[in-house]
């Protein structure tokens, strides 16, 4: 990688904390590699030679099975993904995509857990990432289970707002073909429940979704700070740990906030 990019990659949530010595064994076969769109990355179930992750663009995570298929997260930066497969060197449980033209730095494998070895720091940092990631599944197969398409749905605005601070005014990531397999419904069912979500003050224009009334929403969506991460984040893409971690401390900080939603955080 040229210099630029070892500054750039130093200061990766991954990285930050490391020795130097770690980060030049960690980094030594790494490379920056630019994808267009709709590019396959891995196959389930292929051997995990390396940790992506993702700098610029959306990723698509996905599963099969029986000739279906289903969306398992669709990534923003700064992502890592395959980590824990990585660690356990082990092969992927689900394959990836570019949605659109994306960057991502891709670290061999063999590195990552000589580095975990060497530091301890960076032990710690990898199992930071991990943390986030299985607490953001956890929310995943709560809100999966729990709730309705609609409420889903609903939830999903909110959760969008919150991220990207845009008041009443939010724009879809992706077409809502991916939507749709993301929340656990068909197509037709995502169309259904933005009909429903119509006397709630919600229109639809394309990828535009206009939310007139945030207090109707919120009241049939019921957020839940043990489920959603609805806290404002001032428009900044972070890595899930962090969002975790900014979840945890702003409903602390927002008791009135998290007893709204029924319960309190923490």
């Amino acid at each position: 990688m040229r210099a630029s990019d070892l500054e750039r990659v130093k200061s990766l949530p991954l990285f930050t904390d490391v020795a130097a010595d770690t980060f030049r064994v960690a980094t030594a076969g790494a490379h920056l590699q630019r994808f267009p769109g709709n590019t396959v990355l891995l196959l389930e179930g292929d051997p995990v030679d390396f940790l992506y992750v993702l700098l610029d663009g959306q990723v698509e995570l996905h599963g099969t099975w029986n000739d279906r298929e289903t969306v398992l997260a669709i990534l923003r930066p700064v992502s890592t993904f395959i980590l824990a497969a990585v660690v356990l060197d082990a092969e992927a449980l689900m394959s990836a995509r570019t949605l659109e033209r994306c960057e991502i730095l891709m670290i061999p494998g063999d590195a990552i857990r000589t580095a975990m070895r060497l530091d301890p720091r960076f032990g710690m940092a990898v199992s930071r990432d991990l943390a986030g990631c299985y607490r953001g599944l956890v929310r995943t197969i709560k809100n999966h289970k729990l709730r309705n398409s609609t409420e889903r749905l609903a939830n999903y605005l909110l959760a969008l707002r919150a991220a990207d601070n845009s008041g009443g005014v939010v724009r879809l990531h992706h077409e809502k073909r991916v939507l749709a397999s993301l929340l656990g419904m068909t197509p037709e069912n995502l169309s259904r429940a933005f009909a429903a979500l119509q006397q709630h003050g919600v229109t639809v224009e394309g990828a535009v979704v206009t939310l007139r009334s945030i207090g109707a929403l919120e009241a049939l969506a019921k957020p839940d700070p043990l489920i959603d991460n609805h806290a404002p984040r001032g428009g900044e893409i972070v890595a899930e740990a962090d969002a975790e971690v900014w979840s945890s401390e702003w409903y602390r900080a927002n008791p009135s906030d998290a007893s709204a939603a029924g319960k309190r955080h923490g």
